[in-house]
């Protein structure tokens, strides 16, 4: 433990540094970096190595090879460049590699070497070519800045959603910048850059001439700039060999340091933990690597060999050829922990745990300090905290035992940040392994998420490895083993070496019914990969049928979309229904012949699309149902067609004709004669409106009966019912109905007089009381027939009568209806008779 800061380094008297080293590089590189172009994600990402053919002091004799590496030196992908000059390599937040051509062009690789896209900066920078570019991350996703042949710059701030933005003219200037960068202010991308002694900042309106304060005089340029990795500091390096220190604003000066030499660094970033109040610098030559912040010592490393210098939140990378290493500020728990004689509640913690596996009584006397002074879980939080900034595993499990050992001795200690700190450590040593080759530091971890991790992890092929950190974690199956296994089931489809078969049965297999993945998506990707076959075989998996219809209508496989859409259930005749959707995406794509013959296999869309035709495409709805031979369904079709279309009693006329020979072909004669009786009827309510007045036209057969009635044409009414052969009840009842209407009781009595009536004559009381005529109900009530004389005499009032009638027919019914309505003491009497006769008839 006394070795354990020989590696630390102070700057200063408020921090120390300390570089240990990740991973030993064995990715057997053939050429120089300096000679290549680089490009190191953030976050332990990828490294990507384009040797530079296009310097014009070493021509090329061969095409290049773009080689992207984990972070490791395990290699990842090999792909000869086949392009034109490529200016700048860089990462996108989403691991994506973009490479700057010369001409403007950006194509995006993904971390396997394949190509996913590309696009060109515009017109301008076409013309003028690509001096330098810069790709840069903000909170909106990665941009790319140019500068191009004309010294102008050009900017995207969000590459996935590419709006160019030309930057406003330097005046003066007139070669390219010593040095430039981009600056991200009030979530607005900006462009920093030095000419000669000058800065100036570019927006997207104007060029304005910044100065930072308190800069040493003398300076005649600016060598070499950096911006911290939130964009919230900025350093400028000096032909005068000082290191100005400041806010990116350029409105604060945090600190300047003299490093005393002049020759301008290869590389300059920023070195700083979150939280910390230290600010610091890395700066690195040929062979010199420099930590500078406000002390007036800096810290100096030796470098072997050439390297390079990768930006983190937390630290910095500086890999070369045969290592990977980590700078970075020793953290405040570690540092109160492993200091020199240090006191802190931590460090007695950790000698306590150590003397009590040895045994020994100090680990009480350590503990009982802690104890005394009431810090015992401010030691057992220090001790945690202090393992998650540890890359080594021995040295975890030794804060850890620590921190567990002092849990002991503390009765409410909550133990969610121990196991929390022991499962995020486990998945760290994990992705860390070499063979992985992701050296995330726990600040870093937790800044990413565990679901972006994961999605790096997938973007690897590192199935396995995923889904495992997902058991461990707990995850929901929908945002972790589903997912992934969905993303190893779309790189499946990509293995063309393997058959349709075998691959659908591999992924059905591993996939099984897993909830939250999607079959549908999985063959979306697969005929994306030119596989239809197979996607046709995925989507058999696909347990919801409308999941598959939109890609099997994209596959042009619209009869099996036709299907897969009737067995969904969505008959739904609007716009979104699955089945109404399919039907006018087969009318579309084939001949009406075919799209009949399609319609005609299946019962179910064929009954729905009649449905739709019936509505919007008469027409079709026709030559669907002479398709078929369906004269019954025509016959229907031409009777609403005759009185939805035509207006003329000619057309009309003729569309029912139609109707009655489609009938007649479908041997229903019973429709045939009804429509030729209607074709008769309208003929003569035509010759009715010519002759008499009024409104006859599409009045029905008894409707017509009774206008004529009402009309006063007793005579043509009864001619009518002879001619359709009305029944005499029903014409009986229909003259009736129509003179108690108008209220002409004369004539009502002279044909109640004209022959026996068919329907008797209680009819006519129950009218004339309906019309409040008791004069005239009485008339017909004595002539009602002795079944229904009571009704009769009931319906005039005469309680009385009714109840000797009663009597006399000795009807027990018809007593009971006579007692039910007698009301008061005047119906009392003959009450008490019909209670008489009842009592009479039981002693008989």
């Amino acid at each position: 433990m006394d070795c354990y800061t020989a590696n630390w380094n102070p700057l200063g008297d408020s921090a120390f540094y300390r570089k240990y080293e990740l991973y030993s590089m064995d990715w057997d590189l053939k050429e120089e970096l300096r000679d290549c172009l680089v490009a190191a994600a953030p976050y332990g990402g990828p490294i990507a190595l384009l040797r530079n053919p296009w310097r014009k002091e070493k021509p090329a004799s061969a095409r290049p090879v773009l080689e992207i590496y984990s972070a490791s030196g395990m290699p990842l992908a090999s792909l000869l460049w086949k392009s034109g000059p490529v200016v700048s390599l860089g990462w996108s937040a989403e691991e994506e590699l973009l490479c700057v051509q010369e001409d403007g062009v950006v194509l995006v690789y993904g971390l396997h070497g394949d190509f996913r896209r590309h696009f060109s900066m515009g017109n301008e920078v076409l013309q003028n070519r690509v001096l330098d570019a810069r790709i840069f991350h903000t909170e909106f996703g990665s941009g790319v800045a140019i500068l191009t042949g004309a010294h102008r710059f050009t900017l995207s701030a969000n590459v996935g959603d590419l709006k160019l933005r030309r930057m406003p003219e330097v005046p003066g200037l007139q070669s390219a910048p010593s040095c430039w960068t981009t600056v991200c202010q009030d979530r607005v991308a900006h462009i920093l850059l030095a000419v000669g002694p000058d800065l100036y900042l570019l927006d997207h309106a104007a060029c304005s001439a910044v100065t930072p304060p308190g800069l040493a005089p003398g300076v005649s340029s600016f060598l070499q700039m950096a911006v911290s990795f939130t964009y919230r500091h900025l350093a400028l390096f000096t032909d005068t060999g000082y290191i100005w220190m400041g806010t990116a604003s350029l409105k604060e000066k945090l600190c300047e340091f003299n490093c005393n030499i002049r020759a301008p660094p290869k590389q300059m970033v920023w070195c700083s933990r979150p939280r910390s109040k230290e600010r610091a610098v890395v700066v690195a030559w040929e062979r010199r690597l420099m930590v500078v912040g406000d002390a007036p010592e800096s810290i100096q490393f030796v470098l072997d060999e050439d390297s390079y210098l990768v930006p983190e939140l937390d630290g910095v990378r500086v890999f070369s050829r045969s290592t990977h290493e980590f700078l970075h500020e020793v953290p405040v728990a570690s540092e109160e922990i492993f200091k020199i004689a240090s006191m802190a509640p931590g460090a007695l913690l950790l000698e306590a745990q150590k003397e009590y596996e040895k045994e020994s009584q100090k680990a009480d006397e350590y503990l009982r300090e802690i104890q005394e002074l009431g810090q015992l879980p401010q030691a057992v939080q220090q001790c945690i905290e202090a393992a998650g900034h540890e890359h080594w595993p021995d040295m975890q499990k030794s804060l850890l035992r620590a921190a567990s050992f002092g849990k002991c001795f503390l009765d409410r200690f909550p133990p969610d940040s121990f196991v929390r700190m022991c499962q995020d450590l486990r998945v760290l040593n994990a992705i860390r392994d070499y063979h992985i080759g992701i050296p995330l530091t726990y600040s870093q971890y937790k800044q990413l998420t565990i679901q972006v991790l994961l999605d790096r992890l997938v973007l690897r092929r590192l199935y396995p490895l995923a889904i495992q950190i997902c058991e461990y974690l707990r995850l929901p199956e929908v945002q972790g083993v589903s997912r992934i296994l969905a993303h190893w089931a779309c790189y499946k489809v990509q293995q063309k070496d393997v058959s349709d078969e075998d691959v659908a049965r591999a992924i059905n297999q591993k996939l099984g019914d897993t909830p939250g993945v999607s079959y549908s998506d999985i063959a979306a990707r697969a005929y994306g990969c030119g596989r239809t076959e197979l996607a046709i075989k995925l989507l058999e998996y696909e347990p919801r049928s409308g999941e598959q219809v939109p890609l099997l209508l994209k596959m042009k496989r619209s009869k099996l979309a036709l299907s897969k859409a009737i067995e969904s259930g969505d008959t739904d005749l609007g716009e979104q229904g699955l089945v109404f959707t399919v039907l006018l995406h087969l009318k579309n794509e084939l001949n009406r012949g075919d799209f009949f013959m399609t319609l005609r296999n299946q019962p179910m869309a064929l009954s729905l699309y009649r449905q739709f035709c019936k509505h919007q495409e008469l027409e079709t709805l026709k030559d669907l149902y002479n398709q078929d031979d369906n004269h019954q369904e025509l016959g229907s079709f031409h009777i609403r067609a005759s009185y939805a279309a035509e207006e003329r009693i000619e057309g009309r006329v003729a569309a029912l004709q139609t109707a009655a020979d489609a009938f007649y072909k479908a041997k229903n004669e019973f429709a045939a004669k009804a429509t030729e009786d209607q074709m008769r009827l309208l003929r003569l309510q035509r010759r009715l409106e010519d002759e008499l007045g009024g409104q006859f036209l599409d009045l029905s057969l008894h409707d017509t009966v009774t206008t004529l009635i009402l009309s006063g044409q007793n005579k043509r009414a009864e001619q009518l019912a002879r001619d359709f052969r009305i029944p005499d009840k029903r014409l009986w009842w229909l003259k009736l109905t129509a003179l108690a209407d108008l209220e002409d009781w004369e004539e009502l009595e002279k044909f109640s007089k004209s022959k026996k009536s068919p329907i008797g004559y209680l009819p006519f009381v129950e009218i004339c009381m309906k019309q409040h005529n008791k004069y005239e109900a009485k008339k017909y009530a004595s002539r009602v027939g002795p079944e229904q004389k009571v009704k009769a005499l009931l319906l005039v009032g005469d309680v009385a009568q009714a109840a000797d009638v009663a009597i006399e027919h000795r009807n027990e019914t018809e007593m009971s209806l006579v007692l039910s309505h007698c009301t008061g003491a005047t119906d009392g009497a003959t009450a008490d008779k019909i209670q008489r006769a009842r009592a009479q008839a039981q002693k008989k």
